[in-house]
């Protein structure tokens, strides 16, 4: 007759016999076998001093408008941004960056509203210093949300004209820089840019103010929620003129050379997710700190996946911020930032 036993129970697991295979020395889940153990061999490492909030902001007061393609993200005007950075700040997230969002009324061809010295963007810096003087203030240069064709450049017979612009992005540099900007962002991609702005600072006795240019930005499909939120698209043709082809890695290495040699003091990859190659073959190359944008439409994607419950959000936000870092970003804009600041 069998002997019944040592035979598991019907519907149960059967027992397993302890075993251990001889001579397997290296076993690399032995430093992943509790959450001890694993942030003593982490590698990557997120930090609020490593987040930079982008904040969109609209004249009037106690304006708090909801961006229906971000959710959760406002426009603000200046007395709720100002009270909305103190918050930010508090949760230990060392700077801001700035994006005005204008009325049509005020926009020409040129952009003169963007060297107006009480102009939205000027108000907001001096509101931001006088309330938060520790904060950095970070400034877009551009002239996509002062222009009345949404081009980062002076458009003319369908050209977007480069010399003739750089002129209009250093005496806007200078106005931000007036107003009481710590960081001017130059992020139009009109060649010599840096430069010029570096020269028209230094020149007005702004050799203090810092550049942190965006490098490699790229003529991205993930922009489309962020020109929303400014309504900033061109009225004609597209931006591919003057912003990167996304399939060029080695073209990005060169921009971020000349821009070293013109003076920036930051260099930028913008967007992040799908250019992770890219971050990590600029870190590679460059002594400068490399800045990384988690864009508008990586933000989006993350939010409408999460709100039908595909994704854990605060999960993919972090996984995604890390990913980010460990590429080689030295410090990320990003949308989430506030919300992550407060689970750091």
């Amino acid at each position: 007759m069998a002997n019944k036993e040592n035979e598991p129970a019907r519907g149960g697991e059967p027992e397993l016999e302890s075993l251990e295979v001889p001579g397997l020395l290296s076993r690399p889940r032995r430093n992943r076998k509790s959450e001890a153990v694993r942030s003593l061999v982490r590698e990557t490492h997120l930090r609020r001093d490593h987040l930079i909030w982008p904040l969109f902001v609209v004249d009037g007061s106690s304006q708090k408008i909801p961006i229906d393609s971000m959710p959760d993200c406002f426009r603000y005007s200046p007395d709720v941004l100002v009270d909305e950075a103190k918050e930010a700040f508090k949760r230990g997230i060392p700077a801001v960056a700035l994006f005005p969002a204008l009325d049509d009324s005020l926009k020409d061809k040129v952009g003169t509203e963007s060297t107006n010295p009480d102009g939205l963007l000027q108000r907001t810096v001096r509101a931001l210093k006088d309330a938060l003087p520790e904060l950095a203030v970070i400034t877009d240069v551009a002239l996509d949300p002062y222009s009345s064709d949404g081009h980062d450049g002076i458009v003319h017979d369908g050209e977007i004209l480069n010399d003739e612009t750089l002129e209009v992005l250093a005496a806007m540099s200078v106005s931000q820089a007036e107003a009481g900007a710590d960081l001017v962002a130059p992020s139009d991609m009109m060649d010599g840019r840096v430069g010029r702005i570096r020269e028209a600072l230094d020149d007005c006795g702004f050799s203090n103010v810092s550049i942190l240019s965006y490098s490699a930005k790229y003529a991205s499909a993930f922009y489309g929620p962020f020109r929303d939120a400014l309504d900033s698209e061109p009225r004609s043709g597209d931006k591919k003129t003057y912003q990167m082809d996304p399939a060029n890695c080695e073209e990005a290495v060169r921009e971020v050379f000349l821009d070293e040699e013109e003076g920036a003091d930051i260099v930028m990859v913008k967007p992040a997710l799908a250019y992770l190659d890219v971050i990590a073959r600029v870190k590679a190359e460059t002594m400068l700190p490399v800045a990384a944008y988690n864009v508008s439409g990586e933000y989006a994607m993350l939010k409408a996946a999460a709100r039908l419950g595909w994704l854990d959000e605060e999960s993919a936000v972090m996984e995604t911020l890390v990913a980010i870092r460990r590429a080689g970003a030295d410090m990320i804009l990003s949308y989430f930032a506030r919300d992550v600041a407060e689970r750091l």
